[in-house]
């Protein structure tokens, strides 16, 4: 008898509406994850829901707003999500292998999503979070809320979990094919930005707390190929690679940080500081996200925007990211055939 495989593919989460409730509701669960606010719980409940939340709530609803209103009134991480998981269905059609969509935060949810999947009774389930690097605020609070809901089931399937894929070929050959419209010799410099962690995390990827000491800038070892920092370094050198960029033509930094202590380079001062040498135009990847999002439309391509300007520069342009793209598609479904 043939398999009954299940897939649950999660991605971070987005508010019903940039309404600032909806955003606050958002934020309230996103941000009192202790693995993406990894303090102490009364310290976290505190600084969270006393001072970040009612504080960034109304702020990043006119955000949201500018997201939704630049896509039909529509969440694009969602949009894009529910499109890859159509696609993805197309190409297993005839096969026994049912796809499902989650949030790990917001709609829908993983909760809903994974009560559907027991009533399936499969015989596998594979977990796909999107994201590239892994990280303990994304894709460790992704796959523990996952295994920590299908533990609970009465018949426990047998589990198989992707929890990084930034070397998988269709990835990197997606994030290519998405630059092959853009002239590399028509920009000054190439940065390379991906989402900011406190350096604290990628510290306790290690056994002496400091990844400092671990070439994360120049190579993939035994010991780093779990840190946030090495990954994102070892996928900028895989994507330069197929590009042809020398090491000098491009920055790797870190965006959408909340205090100093965070991974450095910072995106936005590198932003600056190219304009400020007399850079005119320069292209924008943002490999950790597979969809485009606040992040990547709004930070990168309008708020970057605004401070490559300020200070002499001219255009900001973003590489857009995978969403639904054909080759993406592929990958998706190449990784999941791997552990059929």
């Amino acid at each position: 008898m043939e398999k009954k495989t299940g897939v649950l593919i999660i991605n971070l989460g987005t508010p019903d509406s940039p309404k600032t409730r909806d955003v606050r509701k958002y934020l309230t669960e996103f941000l009192n994850d202790p693995r993406v606010v990894d303090l102490p719980t009364i310290l976290r409940l505190m600084l969270v829901n006393l001072i970040i939340v009612p504080f960034r709530a109304p702020k990043s609803a006119k955000i949201y707003q500018q997201l939704f209103d630049l896509n039909d009134g529509k969440s694009p991480l969602l949009v894009y999500g529910q499109e890859l998981v159509e696609k993805l269905k197309q190409k297993f059609a005839g096969e026994n292998v049912h796809l499902h969509f989650a949030m790990r935060y917001g709609k829908p949810g993983m909760d809903d999503v994974c009560a559907q999947m027991e009533k399936e009774v499969y015989d596998e389930v594979i977990v796909l979070p999107l994201y590239p690097q892994y990280a303990s605020a994304s894709t460790g609070s992704s796959l523990e809320k996952a295994l920590r809901l299908i533990r609970k089931w009465y018949v426990i399937p047998e589990l198989k979990v992707i929890s990084q894929f930034y070397d998988q070929p269709g990835y990197i050959d997606t994030v290519v094919e998405r630059a092959s419209k853009y002239n590399l010799a028509d920009y000054d410099h190439v940065l390379f930005s991906y989402h900011g962690l406190p350096v604290r995390q990628v510290d306790k990827v290690y056994a002496d707390k400091k990844c400092d000491n671990h070439s994360c800038e120049d190579e993939i070892n035994d010991e780093n190929r779990f840190c946030y920092k090495a990954t994102s370094f070892a996928t900028t050198r895989a994507i330069a690679n197929k590009l042809g960029l020398k090491r000098q033509d491009y920055t790797v930094c870190f965006q959408s940080r909340l205090d100093k202590k965070w991974l450095k380079p910072f995106s936005d001062k590198v932003v600056e500081e190219w304009a400020k040498k007399g850079a005119k135009k320069l292209l924008v990847f943002s490999p950790a996200f597979v969809a485009d999002c606040l992040e990547t439309t709004i930070e990168i391509g309008v708020e970057y925007q605004e401070i490559f300007q300020q200070h002499g520069g001219e255009k900001i342009q973003l590489v857009e990211s995978l969403n639904a793209h054909p080759l993406w598609v592929d990958a998706c479904a190449d990784m999941i055939r791997e552990r059929l």
